[in-house]
């Protein structure tokens, strides 16, 4: 069996590349211990792990680093990793675009900003990346809300009542946008619903400030064909980026969908 350390370079250069390795070059003459314990945690113990296939990690890790900010140097490490193992030009722009939802415009157009320069310094290196499909439906202004509300109910049934209930007398206005983004964003076809649903955990679960948010995005990840195995290895990844409470408290909130879910008698066993 290949040890942590051969097993994370390996993955590291399928994944990364000469970025990556670059990376790692430039801090060993500070602290070499540091950057063999990334590369075999990061490399060797998390992503060499085959639940989740690399480029549904990888998507999963820009959201993330997107919705967390100021990590723009990470970013374009794992931009450009997503790109080398199947990720195309429009789904990591419809990933940015997802995440104006939950850490608004300023992070997504620094992430739109760290995308846009990476293609051309790989155009450069003459590296001819797939621009990937455009969405194809297009939404009326008049049919937004039932658009918007279509989607909201594929993901719970019950959330339009929910908002309704919770907000209705204070802010309707913010009820109508929450519905209708869901039209501007989330209806876009071009990225699958299981893309779009691990990317939203993932980034829920780095910002940590969110967690009914995070509680609701995983029940509808489950509604969409989620496993519990694929949430729980999301929560793995965040230990990497936001760290360990971070993943502990994510994982708790998949506890608590699964036990909620049980008692509901919506069929699921607690792994």
């Amino acid at each position: 069996m290949e040890d942590r350390l051969k097993r994370g370079l390996k993955k590291l250069r399928e994944v990364d590349g000469k970025a990556g390795e670059d990376i790692a070059n430039n801090m060993n003459d500070i602290f070499p211990d540091f950057v063999k314990y990334m590369i075999e945690y990061v490399w060797g113990d998390i992503y060499s792990r085959d639940i989740l296939d690399l480029k549904s990690k990888e998507m999963a890790v820009v959201a993330a680093l997107t919705a967390m900010g100021n990590t723009e140097p990470q970013l374009k490490v794992h931009i450009n990793g997503a790109l080398n193992v199947g990720c195309t030009i429009n789904e990591i722009k419809e990933i940015i675009l997802q995440m104006t939802a939950y850490s608004g415009f300023p992070a997504c157009i620094n992430a739109m900003n760290v995308l846009k320069n990476l293609l051309k310094e790989r155009e450069n290196q003459g590296i001819k990346d797939c621009i990937g499909e455009e969405p194809t439906n297009k939404v009326l202004p008049t049919e937004r809300y039932e658009v918007g509300l279509k989607e909201l109910c594929e993901l719970d049934s019950h959330q339009e009542e929910l908002l309704n209930e919770t907000y209705k007398d204070i802010s309707p206005d913010l009820v109508q946008l929450i519905i209708c983004g869901q039209a501007d964003i989330m209806a876009r076809d071009n990225l699958n619903r299981r893309l779009r649903e691990l990317s939203t955990i993932s980034a829920l679960a780095a910002l940590g400030t969110a967690g009914p948010q995070l509680k609701f995005h995983i029940n509808a990840g489950i509604n969409i064909g989620l496993t519990a195995d694929d949430i729980k290895e999301i929560m793995l990844l965040i230990s990497v980026y936001s760290g360990f409470p971070k993943a502990i408290n994510g994982t708790n909130a998949l506890k608590e969908v699964l036990t909620e879910r049980s008692i509901k008698g919506a069929g699921l066993e607690i792994e």
